[in-house]
């Protein structure tokens, strides 16, 4: 069986989710059990995969969705009891306060406040906290989803305080050999790696400076009234503004600082030149945009999130800073978990799961409850009980209405996360083949030749699609990248800050992810719907990083401290 062969059978999986959720436009509860056997059986009767590793990567699989329902169950739980104390309708007006425009709230909200919970978080917790917010102040559960999904893009690559670089880039590539190499030539690692680091923040400002415009052209095209693309690019100016905030220190602080930062220092630095610009009309349009009546919105736009959001008549009213204050706890313990070692320490302390599962070398896995962002934000909610002087009931109703929302997502993640671990896992086998998203890379690769700098970032964006993690496909695939580079005497570090910026691209299509944001507003069974729009900023994203890709390597000329 050939190159080519194999790359069909490895990209199945892929393409029958595509086939069930976008052209059958199956829910996710039905589609996903069926590619999960259909992936099992590929690793088994065409990778050789032991059927011991296969039910290993299935168990680890789960343990992973457990973490992910963890994140999950934390933003419901913080939104609901943010509902039951009334700080939401507190929120609601102070953003009306602001401005009233849809078009302008998705930029403060998703794009600078998701942006900085990103950089803090990952984990995918900006959809997660972001979705829930929109959907509290008066946007669809579906167009909240679309939003989440789109924050996944740009402040990616940094988020988590770098993790996607610092640990997947890090782990990724064979760190000892390229050393060696590098002292060798009078550099080092950390050189190299900053190389990489620039690269991937240039790349993501000059690209992702349009997302913000994506955003609410999108809003308007398909939750509008007048279902109108230029209703959103009559806000052309400010989107533009909003961009630049965020991108121009993100860049810089990429440049300057290294992979921490970029996306915090980014997103706070835009939040205190929007907002104000904002409040004072600055680029704003004179009309004001907002959907149409929710009584006249299509079911397929509403979450059970949103059944009891009025639930908050004859509440006592909460200050705009006190119902702020959860949020801003929020970011601080997240921030303080990732850069403070002795606070990162202690909440990673208490952890369980499973090493080599089944006896399967390298397939382990963990849960750390207080670090995952799940445990954070269920104890800002216990502590927003006390803040906002909550009754027992409240707390309760908050709880039991999360719970609830749960189950569903439960039963689709726990066939989606597995499959992908089988495609991860399946490096080990019988047939001595690289692992499935390699051999799609490869064949990719040998198909297309000197132009594959502009394939380059949508081989990351397929191992982001497969994993649902920028981290997980740098450290998939950042080798491989690496290897190609050389192969083609091309600069290796734009060849890798490509496969970096590409990964972060595919969280927006990720369907694990998709599942996830979906829960956290009540909204499942329309995944496909959700995937046939984000697809479109994707797309975007990655012909402009393929673009720049090209122009970099061959019109530049750029090299790196190996060449």
């Amino acid at each position: 069986m050939g190159l080519g062969l194999y790359a069909l059978f490895a990209a199945m999986p892929i393409i029958l989710s595509g086939i069930l959720l976008v052209g059958l436009r199956m829910p996710a509860k039905r589609a996903m059990p069926i590619v999960f056997f259909a992936t099992a059986l590929i690793g088994i009767f065409v990778w050789d995969m032991s059927v011991t590793r296969v039910l290993a990567s299935t168990v680890q699989g789960v343990i992973i969705t457990i973490s992910v329902l963890w994140i999950i169950f934390g933003a419901i739980m913080l939104l609901n009891t943010l509902k039951h104390s009334g700080a939401i309708t507190t929120i609601k007006a102070g953003f009306n306060g602001i401005s009233p425009d849809r078009r302008v709230q998705v930029v403060i909200i998703a794009w600078l406040f998701g942006s900085f919970i990103e950089g803090a978080s990952g984990f995918g917790t900006p959809a997660a906290v972001a979705a829930p917010l929109l959907v509290a102040i008066g946007f669809p559960a579906m167009a909240a989803v679309m939003i989440g999904m789109m924050i996944q893009s740009t402040p990616v690559t940094f988020g988590a305080v770098g993790t996607p670089i610092l640990i997947g880039i890090n782990a990724g590539l064979d760190k000892a050999t390229i050393s060696e190499r590098l002292l060798s030539v009078g550099s080092n690692w950390d050189t190299y790696l900053q190389a990489i680091t620039s690269q991937a923040a240039i790349t993501h400002a000059i690209t992702g400076t349009l997302i913000p415009l994506f955003m609410i052209m999108m809003l308007t095209r398909f939750f509008g009234r007048n279902r109108s693309w230029t209703e959103g690019l009559s806000i052309l100016p400010f989107a533009i503004f909003g961009g630049l905030a965020f991108t121009v220190p993100y860049v810089l602080t990429g440049i300057f600082l290294g992979a921490e930062f970029p996306s915090i220092i980014g997103a706070l630095v835009g939040l205190a030149i929007v907002v104000p610009a904002a409040k004072a009309g600055f680029l704003i349009p004179k009309n004001t945009w907002d959907f149409a009546p929710a009584s006249e919105w299509p079911t397929a736009w509403i979450g059970k999130l949103e059944i009891n959001l009025d639930a908050l008549a004859g509440k006592k009213p909460i200050s705009l800073a006190m119902a702020w204050v959860p949020y801003l706890l929020v970011a601080i313990i997240l921030v303080l978990s990732r850069v403070n070692a002795e606070f990162k320490g202690m909440l990673t302390a208490w952890s369980f799961g499973l090493k080599n599962i089944l006896g399967e070398a390298g397939v382990s896995a963990s849960i750390q409850p207080l670090y995952l962002p799940g445990g954070i934000l269920v104890f800002v909610a216990l502590v927003t009980f006390f803040l906002h002087n909550m009754k027992g009931g409240e707390l309760k109703s908050a709880f039991k209405e999360s719970s609830a929302l749960l189950l569903s997502a439960g039963f689709v993640l726990i066939f989606t996360i597995p499959l992908v671990r089988i495609l991860i896992n399946s490096g080990v086998n019988g047939s001595e083949l690289a692992s499935m998203p390699i051999t799609m890379a490869t064949w990719v690769a040998q198909s297309v030749g000197d132009i594959y700098p502009f394939f380059a970032s949508w081989v990351g964006a397929l191992g982001a699609f497969i994993a649902g993690s920028n981290t997980v496909s740098n450290m998939m695939l950042a080798q491989y990248q690496f290897g190609v580079a050389e192969a083609l005497g091309l600069s290796t570090a734009l060849m890798v800050a490509l496969q970096a910026v590409g990964a972060a691209a595919g969280n927006m299509i990720a369907i694990h992810n998709v599942v996830a944001a979906s829960a956290t507003v009540g909204l499942l069974d329309r995944e496909g719907e959700t995937l046939r729009k984000t697809v479109i900023p994707t797309i975007y994203y990655l012909i402009i990083s393929g673009i720049i890709g090209l122009v970099g390597m061959y019109v530049l000329g750029i090299t790196d401290p190996l060449m």
